[in-house]
């Protein structure tokens, strides 16, 4: 599948790894940026417009891990990005999901599913959204502008949270199963399965936590859903 016009920015350190993904990437259509180091990526992706960004944990100068908490805390940047990381302990593909990451590859790891990755991030935030607005409770979508508020104040998510948050939304108050949330949320390219765990405690810290009651609830056995204190009863 080509990628005509897909503009992606690469931060990679490793010169053989980043020439074999440049080159690939290149075949398959997409226009690449290239960074060798955290600080080059950051300026890169604060200055210009990418359609995802590729990411490698360890870099020198700004590792991964302060690069991506800085594109979403500080600069509010959706951009998907998908983390290279020779890390392949939960915690460190929590850690990496915790910070904003929407994805990850672990190294080593075959082009082509790497590349299929990049597709789903990249469609997981492009398309899909009709143009209205969900309520539950005192929670609201917009899925055209996909700004979300609860109570009146302003929610910040990643664009997984947002995806996860309108698949329940429009379910709602019905229930999700795990598989259908991760089929509608990740299409055809599955994730690790602590991927959804990690995404929904972040929607549950955004969605809930702030405020006195809980709208995103597991159905122990079935699986999830965002529904009111009057949508239980």
């Amino acid at each position: 599948m080509t990628q005509m016009n897909k503009r992606i920015l690469l931060v990679e350190d490793h010169r053989d790894i980043a020439e074999l993904l440049y080159e690939h990437l290149e075949r398959c259509g997409y226009i690449l940026d290239y960074a060798a180091d955290g600080v080059t990526g950051l300026h890169l992706a604060v200055t210009n417009r990418y359609d995802a960004i590729i990411l490698d944990l360890m870099l020198p100068g700004m590792d991964g891990t302060d690069v991506c908490a800085r594109l979403r805390k500080d600069a509010k940047d959706p951009t998907p990005i998908l983390m290279l990381t020779a890390r392949d302990t939960l915690q460190d593909k929590i850690a990496g999901l915790d910070i904003g990451a929407d994805d990850y590859v672990v190294k080593p790891f075959e082009l082509q599913e790497l590349e299929a990755r990049l597709r789903a991030v990249m469609r997981r935030t492009q398309g899909g959204l009709d143009n209205d607005v969900l309520k539950v409770g005192d929670l609201t979508l917009d899925t055209g502008t996909l700004e979300v508020h609860r109570a009146g104040a302003e929610i910040s998510l990643m664009p997984i949270g947002l995806k996860m948050l309108t698949v329940l939304m429009r379910a709602s108050p019905r229930v999700v199963t795990r598989e259908d949330l991760e089929r509608q949320v990740w299409g055809d390219v599955m994730p690790d399965s602590d991927a959804l765990r990690s995404h929904l405690y972040n929607l549950r810290k955004a969605v809930d936590r702030p405020f006195d009651s809980q709208l995103v609830h597991t159905v122990h056995g079935a699986g999830y859903r965002v529904a009111s204190l009057e949508g239980d009863a």
